[in-house]
């Protein structure tokens, strides 16, 4: 056990330094768990969660075909029609980044939405940073609120065996789906305050030309399918997977036909995310392979033990905890390595792990805005601005970022509590 925890450790100090490099890590290191035995041949098959890595890839090519039609960003359009000013500018547009976010990548979002934010800012002759910053953290929150908002939820439902609906209602609760929205209303109205002198009017441009709907009904039909299949409680363990896959296919097909030319579906292909798929494929494995050597039994029992027993002081830990890990780190290794922690805690403690489960989510997710580098989200609107010459300062993003995390995380753990405790 002890060679396992080493290991362990020694693979995420690796991809805390060499970011870029994370991947390769992860894949090394799965490897060597692999090759000497920690993690035996015949457990391979069971560590790996294909469904989950199928459902992000299918999502990721639906995704991006959605994003070449351009329906997201005509939709950004007919709302900045309907604002008066700056100020409900931001905030419309930074909920309805948070509205797209719950179903499609947090960085496409961004990189969707941010363009129009800054040529409103040309217009005005003002500085985009707020606007930017905003629309990335509110991108970054809404991820925890549906099964398809992030790759964390993903990793959740595939862990706990959760559907699509139960996002929405679990075990005759209100599940988390709620108390995101309910942090963000809060975050919204904290918004509000922030920007309560961006009083410039806004006059809408010409609006932009979808130019193809199908994709459109595609995402549709996934989301449809995907509750559909919710339905069944004894389905293969890849349907989920398949279906989201099986969109994409249709898709490239389409739009195969449709150019008369492979050209469109190679473009598909090619915008998948092979590093982050990569990245969790060596995960599953790293996380197999401590799961099978007792480090995570000893880690549930350590904590399970330090809390005295409680349940209140367990889910604050995690929570919090979570929020603060994941204002360093990605929150992608973080929350694949606590799932089978936190269910061995519940365990332990001998209570339904669904509180730490939502907690552990909540935390990961929505603690990523306290810093400029928690959330990818983040990094990419950062990087726009600079694109664009803007100059984004540490103060700038904490301005925004940490009255936000706060207003968003305080409401979502009391929730979970009050619900789930």
């Amino acid at each position: 056990m002890l060679y396992a925890a080493i290991l362990f450790i020694v693979t995420y100090l690796l991809m805390m330094i060499f970011q870029k490099w994370r991947p390769l890590i992860a894949l090394v290191s799965a490897g060597i768990f692999i090759g000497s035995g920690m993690l035996p041949y015949t457990d391979l098959l069971e560590a790996v969660d294909f469904n989950v890595l199928l459902m992000i890839a299918g999502t990721m090519g639906t995704v991006s075909l959605m994003i070449d039609s351009k329906m997201p960003a005509l939709l950004a359009d007919l709302i900045l029609e309907k604002v008066p000013n700056v100020k409900w500018a931001i905030i419309s547009l930074s909920l309805f980044a948070g509205l797209v976010s719950a179903f499609i990548d947090n960085v496409a979002t961004v990189l969707m939405i941010a363009p129009i934010a800054i040529e409103i800012a040309k217009k005005l002759k003002i500085s985009p940073v707020g606007m930017i910053i905003a629309i990335a953290v509110s991108s970054n929150l809404q991820g925890a609120a549906t099964l398809v908002g992030d790759t964390t939820s993903i990793l959740l439902g595939g862990y706990a065996g959760m559907n699509f609906l139960d996002f929405f209602v679990y075990k005759g609760k209100p599940g988390i789906f709620f108390a995101v929205e309910l942090g963000a209303l809060c975050a919204a109205a904290l918004l509000l305050i922030l920007f309560k002198n961006a009083t410039e009017r806004v006059e809408a441009g010409e609006r932009t030309k979808v130019l193809d709907y199908v994709p459109s009904y595609l995402m549709l039909a996934n989301i449809l399918l995907l509750i559909g299949a919710s339905v069944f409680p004894e389905k293969p363990a890849l349907t989920n997977g398949i279906i989201c896959v099986g969109v994409m296919i249709v898709g490239m097909i389409y739009s195969a036909i449709r150019d008369r030319s492979i050209l469109p579906a190679k473009k598909m292909l090619w915008e998948l995310d092979f590093a982050t798929l990569l990245l969790l494929f060596g995960l599953f494995i790293v996380v197999g392979g401590i799961t099978k050597m007792g480090v995570v039994s000893a880690i549930a029992d350590f904590i399970a033990r330090i809390s005295g027993g409680s349940v209140f002081l367990v889910y604050t830990l995690l929570v919090w905890a979570s929020v603060a890990f994941s204002a360093f780190i990605d929150n992608i290794p973080y929350v694949a390595t606590m799932l089978p922690v936190t269910q061995g805690i519940a365990l332990a403690m001998g209570v339904d792990p669904t509180l730490f489960y939502f907690g552990l989510l909540s935390g990961a997710t929505l603690g990523g805005n306290l810093t400029p580098i928690g959330a990818s989200a983040n990094i990419t609107g950062i990087g726009i601005l600079r694109k664009a010459g803007y100059e984004v300062k540490n103060r700038d993003f904490l301005r925004i970022g940490v009255p936000f995390t706060l207003a968003a995380v305080i409401p979502a753990y009391i929730y979970l509590w009050v619900f789930y405790a």
